[in-house]
C-alpha cells in the first residue's frame, strides 16, 4: 500500500521523498482536489494526508477527499508548519493506532465466535444426550446419537482447552 499526500506546497516532492525512504511505503503526491479525487478512484492508500491549508481554504473539497478515502487513515497536517520529520512520525503513529485497533477488532471477533461455537456445541450435546436417554432400544439411530455425543464433547474440551494445545482433529470417535 501507499501514502497520499494532498498539498501544493513548494517542495512536497522532496517531502514525499524523504518519508518513502523513512517509512519505505511509496509516497505518492496529489497537489489539488481534482487529482486527489483521481488518485483515490485508481487506487486504495494506507493514509491520505491533506495539508491543513488546503483543507482551510476548501473546507468542501477536503471532506471530498476524506469521503472517497475508503478505508485509508485520513490525516490533516500543517505541511507549512511541520517537517518531514514530524510528517513521518505523525504518519507512523497514525499506521500504529490502526494496526492495534485492527489487531483488537480481531481479538474480540474471534472471542465472539468462540463464544457462539462454545453455546452451539453445549447446545448440540445437551440435545444429543436427551435423545440417547429417551432411546432405549440399541438401533442405528442411538448409535449415530452418541457418535454426535462424543464429537461435540471433544469439541467442547478443545474449545475450552487453553489456546496454544489441541488434542487432535476429531479426538479418539471414530464414525460409523
Amino acid at each position: 500500500m501507499s501514502i497520499l499526500m494532498v498539498t501544493g506546497i513548494e517542495g512536497a516532492r522532496n517531502c514525499a521523498a524523504v518519508i518513502e525512504t523513512e517509512l519505505s511505503t511509496e509516497v505518492e503526491v496529489a497537489t489539488g482536489r481534482k487529482a486527489a479525487l483521481a488518485a483515490l478512484r485508481s487506487k486504495e492508500y494506507e493514509a491520505v494526508v491533506i495539508d491543513e491549508t488546503l483543507a482551510e481554504c476548501d473546507p468542501a473539497a477536503a471532506e471530498r477527499i476524506c469521503e472517497q478515502a475508503g478505508l485509508a487513515i485520513p490525516l490533516q497536517i500543517n505541511f507549512a508548519l511541520s517537517g518531514a520529520s514530524r510528517l513521518t512520525r505523525e504518519i507512523r503513529a497514525a499506521l500504529h493506532r490502526r494496526e492495534q485497533e485492527q489487531a483488537l477488532a480481531r481479538h474480540a471477533a474471534a472471542e465472539a465466535i468462540e463464544a457462539e461455537l462454545k453455546s452451539t456445541v453445549a447446545g448440540l450435546l445437551l440435545q444429543s444426550e436427551l435423545a440417547l436417554k429417551g432411546c432405549e432400544v440399541q438401533s442405528p439411530m442411538a448409535e449415530r446419537l452418541r457418535v454426535v455425543a462424543e464429537l461435540a464433547g471433544s469439541l467442547r474440551r478443545r474449545l475450552s482447552a487453553p489456546r496454544g494445545t489441541s488434542t487432535g482433529a476429531r479426538g479418539n470417535v471414530s464414525a460409523p
